[in-house]
């Protein structure tokens, strides 16, 4: 193994063994900051001019951006610090600690995407010494599994800002263009309890949520009616109606229910305009049946993302790897890069089928490859 690469597997250990867990559960969440810490203790030694941006008060949670040269353009390069929860007991292995087997790494957020980084730092130490015509940056935020607060802090702040983007999840190095959108909602229904030998006696949250589910179907059909995006491999958007909990004893009227379902829109459309259809077909029912019927986002929705097939980007990115830039169903940062102005493209090593799940890993292979594939990115935006 060269050393290069050695060392490559060594900051990966380093930070898999970091725990950075982003969740909406309080019992799992953590701060990403030893994470950043140790991010920024490298880049500094390679020379990066380093900024740590706070995004929660107490600095638990943070953005860092590292910049090498300085002027107009260039290139950002950028992951996520933090990782999903995990199930300890159904690993082969520790999950935070990097095991080798099988030339595949494992550990928890080794190809989502904590790999990214030594990869990026990796392609990057060839510039190191050599004058950028443009600067290269290398971003890493806090909580994309989860709220996506870190990207959302640096599209307010209006940086940082380059000619283009490339955000490292696991792609199997092949250009990704599109994704759907995301948008996690929950439906709360009060109605009134009372001795269920007398339905007179209360109004049924149960009964009420049975006409939303009616409706939430019945939207979850027009929608596929009404778009068709033939370059994904499911070509409308989805709704999913996810998890349901209501009443307390089959002798008593339900006074409250509550659903979460998601949606996952499709590129053209508008998360706020669909909001506002959803909100309005649950007013219809509350109105028809007396219920209380609030809508509350479980997370800020995360728009729809497409960048252009003939931007410069894109064109380069298929130029380079040899294959044509794709559509994926799952949401990323990239809405919030292209929000700052960069033409953006998600591609990094791994695959996003061992993200999420016990065992994950990165496949070794793919390592030389990403850094070659990044170093000729870098040549073209900052020198």
């Amino acid at each position: 193994m060269p050393d290069s690469h050695k060392r490559l597997v060594e900051q990966l250990d380093q930070l898999v063994s970091t725990p950075s867990v982003s969740s909406p559960d309080p019992s799992w969440d953590q701060g990403n900051r030893q994470v950043i810490d140790l991010l920024a203790t490298w880049l500094v030694t390679m020379g990066f001019s380093v900024e740590i941006q706070d995004v929660t008060p107490d600095g638990a949670k943070a953005n860092l951006i590292a910049t090498l040269g300085s002027g107009p353009g260039g290139l950002v390069l950028s992951g996520h610090a933090d990782t999903v929860p995990f199930d300890e007991g159904r690993w082969s292995s520790d999950p935070l600690r990097l095991t080798e087997r099988d030339n595949r790494l494992y550990g928890l957020g080794s190809t989502d995407m904590k790999g990214f980084f030594p990869v990026a730092l990796a392609a990057a130490s060839a510039f190191q010494e050599k004058d950028l015509k443009q600067p290269l940056i290398i971003l890493a935020t806090a909580d994309e599994e989860s709220s996506m607060r870190g990207a959302r802090e640096l599209a307010a702040a209006g940086r940082p800002k380059t000619r283009a983007a490339i955000i490292g999840e696991p792609t199997s190095l092949k250009p990704v263009r599109m994704h759907k959108g995301i948008m996690m909602e929950s439906v709360r229904v009060t109605g009134q309890s009372g001795h269920s030998s007398d339905p007179a006696l209360g109004n049924s949250a149960l009964d009420g949520m049975h006409k939303v589910m009616g409706e939430l179907i019945t939207l979850r059909d027009e929608l596929a009616g009404r778009y068709n995006h033939t370059l994904f491999d499911i070509p409308h958007p989805t709704l999913n109606l996810g998890c349901i909990h209501g009443g307390d004893s089959p002798n008593r009227i339900c006074g409250k229910a509550e659903l979460h379902f998601d949606v996952r829109m499709v590129p053209g459309t508008d998360n706020d305009s669909l909001r506002e259809d959803i909100l309005g077909r649950l007013d219809r029912v509350a109105q028809a049946t007396g219920l209380d019927i609030k809508l509350v986002s479980l997370v800020d929705g995360v728009d729809a993302f497409e960048q252009a097939a003939d931007s410069e980007l894109v064109q380069l990115a298929e130029s380079l790897t040899g294959h044509r830039a794709e559509s994926v169903a799952f949401a990323t940062e990239a809405p919030f890069m292209q929000r700052l102005g960069m033409e953006t493209i998600v591609m990094g090593p791994g695959s996003i089928d061992r993200a999420h799940q016990p065992d994950e890993y990165i496949e070794m292979d793919q390592l030389g490859p990403a850094i070659e594939l990044l170093r000729r990115f870098i040549q073209h935006y900052c020198q």
